[in-house]
């Protein structure tokens, strides 16, 4: 018998034991053990009245015990192993953490594992001896697991984290946590005990790359140690509490081969962007929001040669490129002066300096998309970025927006003159219904014509219908041979004329 299931029967116990006449005391309130609404109290009998207490207790020792619902096989709950935690519970975990944090604030090391435990067990053990209290073996464990995740780790989203098949976790307050599993959002069991517990695992991650979030300033970019990325934005912008999105990073790095078995791409394809890569073509990944363009940005990373100095610029580093031969740097924000911010775009500036050869951006958003068209131009050949945009007309359209945002007044035609001769590629990534991320246009800009900039798209995903809630379709060549093939050529990248070829519409059953 676990601990909620001893405070709902030594309160049932009390009830029934009542003296006659002695007013009924009800059973304190407890946690449900999901995200959603508690229990409705019942209704009081017509009239406003309640029943007498012999009645009561004669009526509760009658009753026959409420057998525990069954766990839904698969259970989200089952699944993360998240178990609703009492109030005699929280007050253990409260007390024993104080007096952690009083006797030993000074001494703890989160790198030494063990002997935070050992200091833990101890206390807890010396907690439920001095209060009365009895717990079994496995509510033991669990405390003691909780307090370890709240004092060196993210408390109860180590669980979440844990989790492999999860790929984002949406906390929209302190007791509402959704997740994505294999594209598709659903409510999570886990919660956090307050708006407190929340801000103490915010203000880790924030301060872990020296960030910080407050009242002056409520929203923050941050990223875990595995280069998860991490948004925060806190009251009083958020209404309801504090909110953090999490979108996880596979720690299993995924490469080209991966792209072709979850069928984002097809071996064409990712022939083709290797061929470009390596002939030093200059390359945009577009997409929207989580549709995956800086994992493909990674993926296409893998394909620039190792001997190749490369350097990043990021406003949270997120890129993991494998080369060793790389320079990681990233943006930084005003301190509580309003001093000392270094914008992507100083970074972008500075790292020409640096003897790139080759400069990949993590995403344009403001004025450096101007710097990285010049470095494009003047000799660093080669380079990527992202971009956010539902497809590559869109694309080169809020690439020249952002251009202007620079503050440099050029005429349109010199903008657009500058971006046809400085990208060359734009890669577009889309998430489908039902969550499937593809590569669904692979497009070759071909020049400026009329002060309009011209492309061709060379590969496409063409969707065709549903099938299981999810879209499905297939990826074909559009026949169109790039303008660019003598140059690959000229660079050691001979492509076959067969790559080009459109494929087929397969049968239904056959798409993806």
């Amino acid at each position: 018998m676990g601990l909620l299931d001893r405070v709902n029967q030594a309160n049932q116990q009390r009830a029934t034991t009542s003296a006659p006449g002695a007013p009924t005391v009800a059973p304190p309130p407890v946690a449900p053990p999901s995200n959603g609404a508690p229990a409705a109290p019942a209704a009081a009998p017509a009239g406003g009245s309640a029943p007498p207490p012999q009645q009561t207790a004669t009526r509760q020792s009658q009753a026959a015990p409420a057998p525990p619902a069954a766990p839904v096989a698969g259970g989200l709950a089952e699944r993360t192993g998240a178990v609703a935690v009492t109030p005699a519970f929280a007050a253990a975990k409260t007390a024993v953490h104080a007096k952690l944090l009083e006797q030993y604030a000074n001494k703890i090391d989160v790198t030494d594992r063990e002997f935070v435990k050992e200091k833990i067990v101890e206390l807890s053990e010396d907690y439920i001896r001095t209060s009365g209290m009895t717990m079994t073996r496995p509510d033991r464990e669990r405390l003691i697991e909780s307090l370890m995740d709240d004092i060196l780790g993210l408390g109860p989203l180590e669980v979440l984290l844990n989790d492999k098949d999860i790929t984002e976790i949406m906390i929209n307050h302190p007791k509402q946590i959704y997740i994505e599993k294999k594209g598709t959002p659903m409510l999570s069991d886990v919660t956090f005990e307050n708006d407190k517990q929340l801000m103490r695992v915010i203000d880790r991650v924030v301060s872990s790359i020296g960030r910080r979030v407050d009242e002056s300033t409520p929203m923050a970019d941050a990223r875990l140690k595995d280069g998860s990325r991490v948004n925060v934005i806190i009251p009083p912008l958020a209404l309801k509490g504090p909110c953090m999105t999490i979108r996880k990073f596979s720690k299993e790095k995924l490469g080209p081969n991966d792209l072709i078995k979850f069928r984002s791409a097809t071996p064409e394809i990712i022939r083709f962007l290797q061929s470009a890569v390596r002939s030093r073509l200059n390359c945009l990944v577009s997409g929207g929001t989580s549709s995956g363009k800086t994992t493909l940005l990674n993926i296409l990373s893998t394909f620039i040669p190792a001997e190749e100095r490369i350097i990043t610029c990021e406003d949270a580093a997120e890129l993991q490129l494998q080369q060793d031969h790389v320079i990681t740097l990233e943006s930084r924000p005003a301190n509580v002066e309003g001093k000392g911010a270094v914008p992507i775009r100083d970074l972008v500036r500075n790292c020409l300096r640096m003897r790139p050869d080759r400069i990949i951006v993590g995403e344009c958003r403001g004025g450096e998309a101007l710097d990285m068209l010049q470095a494009m131009n003047t000799g660093h050949d080669g380079s990527m970025s992202t971009l956010h945009a539902n497809n590559p007309h869109e694309c080169l359209g809020r690439l020249e927006t952002l251009v202007l945002m620079a503050g440099a007044e050029l005429p349109s035609r010199a903008i657009r003159e500058q971006m046809a001769s400085a990208v060359h590629i734009i890669v577009q990534q889309q998430r489908l219904r039902g969550g499937p991320r593809k590569i669904v246009s692979v497009a070759e800009i071909t020049g400026i014509e009329d002060g309009e900039i011209h492309y061709q798209e060379i590969f496409v995903f063409k969707q065709i219908g549903i099938k299981d809630g999810k879209a499905v379709g297939y990826h074909t060549a559009t026949g169109i041979k790039p303008m660019r093939l003598d140059h690959m050529k000229a660079g050691g990248e001979e492509l076959p004329d067969d790559l080009f070829v459109p494929t087929p519409e397969p049968k239904f059953e056959e798409l993806y």
